[in-house]
């Protein structure tokens, strides 16, 4: 009994001896792989510390457009906003909305919008107007002269026009007929202006 107690005491101490050898192996390995930690190194990742970022000393300039030419993105942008522009001032022109046409007319053309429904008041004849929709538009015409630009375009469109009187009869137009009308509109935009937009300038007869 006394000899089995003394080997089982025995094997305790050599399991302890062995377990402590093993966890100082697995240390040493780790201490080899990883490195020791002083607490002075890097908190940049070393792929990102040798990479040097270039900072431009000004600001990159924006490409200078060749407003010689109307053509691709440029041409379909101008449309969609002569487009834009058509209808809005074909209905603020019926609504008599003076403020609307001030922002889409050159000063000769939104003087004459205006003595044009001004006269219309006077008159005591009511405009009644749907717009139906566009069904072309193309660039007939674009030149630059001097400082400024000119695009005439031709409008194909679908609307419904009707003239009232006092009495509220009608004495022009259908309000139950879609008509089709065809315009061609010149407009125009100074480059030195700095803003974007085009002004109706013209209608040109046909």
């Amino acid at each position: 009994m006394y000899i089995y107690q003394i080997m089982s005491n025995s094997f305790g101490y050599l399991d302890i001896i062995l377990l402590g050898m093993i966890a100082g192996f697995i240390i040493l390995r780790l201490r080899s792989i990883l490195g020791r930690k002083t607490g002075h190194e890097s908190k940049v990742y070393p792929n990102f510390a040798e990479k040097k970022f270039s900072v431009p000393s000004q600001e990159a300039k924006p490409l200078k457009k060749n407003l010689e030419v109307l053509e691709g993105k440029n041409k379909k942008e101008f449309l969609r906003g002569a487009e834009i522009a058509y209808e809005s001032i074909l209905t603020s022109f019926a609504a008599g909305d003076l403020i609307k046409l001030k922002a889409l007319l050159s000063p000769n053309m939104f003087s004459n919008f205006s003595e044009a429904i001004k006269s219309r008041n006077n008159e005591n004849i009511k405009s009644e107007f749907t717009f139906i929709g566009i069904k072309e538009s193309s660039v007939e015409k674009y030149e630059k002269i001097k400082d400024n630009l000119f695009a005439t375009v031709k409008f194909v469109a679908e609307v419904i026009s009707v003239k009232k009187n006092k009495d509220n009869k009608v004495i022009e137009g259908n309000p139950d007929k879609i008509k089709f009308v065809t315009d061609s509109w010149k407009f125009t935009k100074n480059i030195n202006n700095k803003s974007p937009n085009w002004y109706l300038s013209e209608i040109i007869s046909k």
